[in-house]
């Protein structure tokens, strides 16, 4: 398998310096599966050429499998030869410091963007030429391909998934290197070792400040982890936790108020009266506040000597600072102090801190969500935390009508991402009790209209 990168940056030359492979010389390195080479074709001040050749030993492939497959499907197949994953282990072992952007005798060039044209010789890509676009040309590649024939002499066979790919962009060279670090396995759809937890850490690691905003994020993260259902969910909330810095400003504001319509209602207060009377009746003693913003379901909580434990988590840290005032827990006597704790997290990705309570209150919160969201929402809170009950309340999007001040077609606050109406409320709330083995029951807050119902809607989980 061959890569070539290629710069007309000046002094050319320079490119040595990143690869830390010095132009004048071959360089080669045994791999456990194949011996890769480093050599310049080209190297003047005006053109700089580095091809990376990497020679695959089909026998140490295959040597230790024990048989899987057909002796033919062992050695008459096109690993040797095509883009894989064993051209990034080759990156990452071999270009480490550039990968890293590092470079010590010329520090100042890891910074620049460089003119860069990389080439792949013969890549696999199942999804064909559309998802080679759908890949590079969002992070700002010039893409070119042309994909091969099963066999030029026989026509009528067809064309094969394999296509030689050419990327043009001015950009970081350690930039380059990191998506083709990520992005040629990911075309490939397979790997040649096994991939556990650790690929997670790889893959947030390299795909840090892109991977988290592309638009074929969630293919990327479930090819390059070969379709492992629970690490692809697990890598998905931790970008969408990351991805989103406004978050904790959202918090903020939604506990600032949600409108001042709804105060003419003292909608919050009926709110938090009825979030409690459904926590009372569960029986819990160990509670999670999910989202407590400042703490005003807190101190109902701690008011009330059922609740044994009470935790409130926030993504704000100054939401968190303002609970703390709110609660003055540094007047509390040691024995309240004892019953309440205040955790700075993310309902985008799990906690192990969250799980074995007896209830848990998302109060006005999943509105804040982006849909996209709401699946690790679901699987953080119902399947990781497994609380015995949920307490969940949202805006009825219908009722919205029915305020003077609101005009046709807004939301009740700036940041929520959507407002349901009651059937398309339950009929998530069913979904979700149905898929986690829950109940749910739903119960209206605040006065009822006859056609639009209340203006707030809970459901309440248990199992």
């Amino acid at each position: 398998m061959l890569l070539t990168i290629r710069t007309t940056h000046r002094p050319a030359t320079d490119l040595g310096f990143l690869l830390h492979k010095h132009p004048d010389h071959v360089h080669t390195r045994e791999f456990p599966f194949g011996q890769a080479t480093v050599f310049y074709p080209e190297a003047s001040e005006e053109a700089c050429t580095a091809a990376v050749l990497l020679d695959v030993d089909p026998v140490t492939m295959v040597r230790g499998r024990g048989g899987r497959d057909g002796a033919e499907d062992q050695y008459v197949n096109d690993r040797p030869y095509v883009a894989s994953s064993l051209l990034s282990v080759v990156l990452a072992r071999w270009f480490n410091s550039a990968l890293s952007g590092r470079c010590e005798r010329m520090p100042d060039l890891v910074s620049i963007a460089l003119p860069l044209e990389a080439r792949l010789a013969v890549v696999p890509c199942r999804g064909g030429d559309a998802f080679l676009r759908e890949l590079f040309e969002p992070l700002g590649y010039q893409v070119e391909t042309r994909r091969h024939a099963l066999d030029d002499s026989i026509p009528e066979l067809g064309e094969s998934r394999l296509f030689t790919v050419t990327l043009r962009s001015s950009r970081r060279l350690g930039d380059l290197l990191t998506h083709l670090y990520v992005l040629v396995p990911v075309l490939d759809d397979q790997k040649h070792y096994w991939v556990g937890h650790d690929e997670v850490e790889k893959l947030l690691r390299h795909g840090e400040g892109w991977l988290e905003r592309h638009p074929a994020r969630d293919a990327i993260v479930s090819r390059y982890l070969v379709r492992q259902r629970g690490l692809v969910r697990d890598a998905i909330a931790r970008l969408t936790a990351e991805e989103e810095p406004e978050e904790e400003a959202t918090a903020e504001r939604k506990e600032a108020g949600e409108h001042a319509l709804e105060r003419t209602l003292s909608l919050n207060d009926r709110r938090l009266d009825a979030v409690c009377d459904a926590l009372r009746e569960t029986g819990a003693s160990r509670v999670l506040d999910l989202g407590c913003g400042e703490g005003k379901l807190l101190r109902r909580l701690l008011a009330d000597p059922q609740f044994a434990e009470i935790v409130g988590m926030d993504v704000s840290s100054r939401a968190l600072d303002a609970a703390e005032r709110r609660l003055k827990l540094e007047r509390l006597a040691p024995t309240q102090r004892e019953r309440i704790r205040l955790l700075h997290s993310s309902l985008m990705y799990r906690d192990p801190r969250l799980a074995g309570f007896d209830a848990a209150v998302v109060m006005e919160v999943i509105e804040h969500l982006d849909p996209p969201r709401l699946r690790a929402f679901e699987r953080v809170l119902f399947e990781c935390a497994r609380p015995g009950a949920v307490v969940l309340t949202t805006p009825n999007g219908e009722y919205n009508v029915r305020w003077p001040s609101l005009d046709a077609g807004r939301f009740r606050h700036p940041d929520h991402r959507f407002e349901w109406n009651r059937a398309a409320f339950q009929a998530w709330a069913l979904g979700v009790a149905s898929r986690f083995g829950y109940a749910v029951r739903f119960e209206p807050i605040g006065d009822e209209d006859p056609a639009v119902g209340a203006p707030t809607q809970m459901a309440v989980f248990t199992r």
